[in-house]
């Protein structure tokens, strides 16, 4: 799903996915090697929620985007939901950043 307007307003792109069987810890920790590898920063990490925060600065403009994931307990395995979030003014291809923000959830399976 995408919220928001190309140049006029932030654009937000969410997904999420299932991951059977699996602790969320244990997915953070998958969320956090796959993120390093294509090269965020500011990667901040609460264990204790599930939640994982990084930047990426894409364009050299020196406003970075932000990726947000949360994995949380569903069933017996854990839901990842992630939200990428770049800021008005900036735009960038959507079906780029679809299928970079999969990939990364995707990084969830280690």
């Amino acid at each position: 799903m995408v919220e928001g307007k190309p140049l006029l307003t932030a654009m937000h792109f969410h997904t999420s996915q299932v991951f059977p069987p699996v602790e969320p810890s244990r997915v953070v920790t998958r969320l956090n090697q796959a993120i390093l590898a294509k090269r965020f920063s500011g990667i901040r990490i609460d264990r204790a929620n599930g939640s994982l925060t990084a930047l990426q600065d894409t364009s050299g403009s020196v406003r970075p985007q932000t990726l947000r994931v949360v994995a949380r307990k569903a069933g017996n395995g854990t839901r990842v939901d992630a939200v990428f979030m770049i800021r008005a003014g900036q735009v960038a291809s959507a079906n780029t950043i679809r299928a970079a923000l999969c990939c990364e959830v995707s990084g969830a399976r280690g």
